[in-house]
């Protein structure tokens, strides 16, 4: 499997450690973090479910040891204030009592196309083999929803050192693009920073 930093470089940038790369691929503009081995790369998806604005995030361990990644290890810092990300039960419930089939089809297309649309990834631990998972288990079509909601989101996972995942990240905005401010990460020990400047996000 190649890092994503690897991924970054294909993609025709250069990436430094502790350099903020931003790049485009599958549609989407992505920034790009590596320090100390772990790479972080996130960009927003332009479609909305509910009151949420969602972040497609991926990460690789390119170190030497585990590495643990919580969702609550992230925060959007905006006029003084820290947004976190809704908790994944939260979401996957509101999928599953009033998530409608079109919502979920247009969430899980852009996911999708950013995902695919890089080549060079290869999660080991990242959407697609929880999508599998997930719908293995659902004999209902009332449970399609929710199956792909849980399919999707990024939950806390150990990284062994090589190893890489993917999920979403849901903000609650009321329908709104992500504001300007910086997106704040501490993992393994250290801080990931991105600055996001206002409109970063309709610049798809």
């Amino acid at each position: 499997m190649k890092s994503l930093a690897r991924l970054a470089a294909f993609t025709g940038v250069v990436v430094c450690s502790g350099q903020v790369i931003e790049f485009e691929s599958g549609g989407l503009r992505y920034q790009t973090l590596t320090r100390n081995g772990l790479t972080i790369m996130f960009a927003h998806l332009p479609a909305t479910v509910r009151e949420y604005a969602t972040l497609q995030v991926a990460v690789s361990n390119g170190s030497s040891q585990s590495v643990t990644i919580k969702p609550d290890e992230f925060g959007w810092e905006t006029s003084g204030a820290v947004m976190r990300p809704i908790p994944a039960r939260r979401v996957v419930n509101e999928m599953l009592e009033k998530g409608g089939r079109s919502e979920v089809v247009r969430l899980v297309s852009a996911y999708e196309t950013g995902i695919y649309g890089m080549s060079q990834l290869r999660s080991t631990a990242g959407y697609e083999s929880r999508r599998r998972a997930a719908l293995a288990e659902v004999g209902s079509t009332r449970l399609k929803a929710a199956a792909a909601a849980s399919a999707i989101v990024f939950v806390p996972l150990k990284l062994a050192p090589g190893e890489s995942t993917d999920g979403a990240l849901f903000f609650e905005t009321k329908s709104k693009p992500m504001p300007k401010g910086v997106l704040r990460i501490r993992a393994a020990g250290s801080l990931f920073e991105y600055q996001v400047s206002e409109g970063f996000p309709d610049k798809q």
